[in-house]
């Protein structure tokens, strides 16, 4: 293409009104990176939680065939169970159509972040967190949650199961899988809410009155998700919040 049907081609351009004009492609690799929608990815928290359960059927068959108390070894492989399901099947969704493992490793936000920017982020996020706490105790009161640590047995185990797992695969599918997927669809504010709803409600069962702090501290770490970019600073928080809990058990 010679100057002057250049020169052409952009006095065209110039006088196309706005709403016309080609607008500058959406980067490839912008916020959300879930390549599913809200649909799949509510459906995707039911099917991780039956995975979990169907994982955890021969345990119970096996070590408590009468319904009695499960001992410690199978308490351990039925919550290991539940943080499986609720890694393999987000890694499914986000893996579908062919999308090869580190993609969809990215698209569920195990991605790099910068650190001192996102420090700061964690920090409000704590702090945040701490004053919605701090408010709810004051004005309803200390919520009861059931210690479940001691069925772990050993210390050890009871550090792997609640302060690693736990923090990395919730993170993967409520703020992974979950908050990006609704991200696709709805603003930043209900898409946080609607995850932290879930998040917190599937608690429940471990005692009600922990389920409104559950559901901030969920709406906290989706929108530092989104404004760090990655997981991994929600994964890290969620790691000292159930560090404390363990200890103050």
């Amino acid at each position: 293409m010679d100057r002057e049907t250049c020169e052409t081609a952009g006095d065209m351009e110039a006088n196309l009104p706005v709403s016309e004009r080609l607008d500058p492609p959406a980067p490839k690799d912008a916020f959300p990176y879930a390549n599913w929608g809200p649909g799949a990815a509510l459906f995707g928290v039911l099917m991780a939680l039956v995975t979990g359960l169907l994982l955890s059927i021969p345990v119970f068959v096996i070590d408590s065939p009468d319904g009695d108390d499960l001992s410690s070894a199978a308490s351990v492989l039925v919550q290991f169970a539940t943080v499986l399901g609720f890694l393999i099947v987000p890694l499914v969704i986000a893996g579908r159509n062919g999308t090869k493992i580190l993609t969809a490793l990215r698209n569920l936000g195990l991605r790099a972040f910068e650190p001192l920017n996102s420090l700061l982020l964690m920090a409000t996020a704590a702090g945040g967190y701490l004053f919605f706490a701090y408010v709810y105790v004051v004005v309803v009161g200390e919520p009861q949650q059931e210690d479940i640590a001691e069925d772990f047995g050993a210390l050890p185990f009871q550090i792997l199961l609640i302060v690693f797992a736990a923090a990395i695969s919730e993170e993967v599918c409520f703020r992974g899988m979950l908050f990006g997927g609704l991200r696709q669809r709805f603003p930043r504010i209900w898409a946080a809410l609607i995850s932290a709803v879930v998040f917190g409600a599937l608690h429940a069962v471990t005692g009600i009155s922990a389920v409104p702090p559950l559901i901030a501290f969920g709406f906290i770490l989706a929108l530092l998700y989104e404004e760090t970019g990655s997981i991994i600073p929600g994964i890290l928080l969620h790691m000292l919040n159930n560090s404390v809990a363990l200890l103050a058990s």
